[in-house]
């Protein structure tokens, strides 16, 4: 027999798992449960209408959420040259090139985004064992392989965040923190289903999303009607 805590016992008299919740109620929701011991991450759970034999219906993209994720993002910078100054200036926490792939090579992972130069990418390649099985290899797709990386920076910085479609069909991704209003909340999810949407492969036919919930880091789903 499952043992729920206190807190879970509390957030589970709080919500009815059989309801289906518009997504502003289901924000609301979530915001009234117990508290935990940190800032638990708001996240946005879909299922989705693609065939995952097909080539052609991946889903991937970006989308910059108004009110940011409410994560403090640390970023690697890999340039040289010009690019370096303009990294710094953007905020990026280290920027460097072939110095500071040796630096991870050798174990250095306090960083939590890479954005890249186009020209360092052949270089940064050795590092795919590394960054791969961890996301975050940057790709032109995310915009993180630019000629600009001073605006693809600030873009991060400002809460820039990258969904993708896994292996069964879904996507899970973080839209805010419980410290947020409902409205914020309420926006950024807004902005993140427009996108995600808007990734749309042409070859689906129909809706793109089949299914969504609400939660929390720590709390339970909430199904929600899009």
């Amino acid at each position: 027999m499952v043992k729920f805590s206190k807190r879970m016992k509390a957030v589970l008299e709080q919500f009815d798992k059989e309801k289906t919740y518009s997504l502003e109620e289901a924000i609301g929701s979530v915001e009234k449960f117990p508290k935990v011991k940190f800032d638990e991450t708001v996240e946005l759970h879909l299922l989705l209408n693609i065939d995952l034999k097909a080539s052609n219906q991946t889903v991937r993209g970006t989308v910059v959420l108004p009110h940011g994720s409410g994560k403090k993002v640390r970023i690697a910078c890999f340039c040289k040259g010009e690019f370096e100054q303009n990294a710094q200036e953007a905020g990026a926490d280290f920027v460097g090139g072939e110095e500071l792939i040796e630096k991870v090579a050798k174990g250095f992972m306090d960083f939590d985004v890479v954005v890249a130069a186009p020209d360092m990418m052949k270089d940064l390649s050795k590092l795919g064992k590394i960054l791969g099985p961890r996301g975050m290899m940057p790709t032109p797709k995310a915009g993180t392989v630019t000629m600009d990386v001073a605006r693809a920076i600030r873009d991060v910085k400002a809460g820039k965040i990258e969904f993708k479609a896994d292996k069964q069909g879904g996507i899970h991704v973080g839209f805010g923190k419980r410290s947020f209003s409902t409205e914020k909340l309420l926006e950024n999810a807004r902005h993140l289903i427009e996108a995600i949407n808007h990734a749309k492969p042409s070859s689906v036919k129909g809706n793109l999303i089949r299914g969504a919930s609400v939660s929390t880091t720590m709390g339970p789903g909430l199904k929600v009607i899009l």
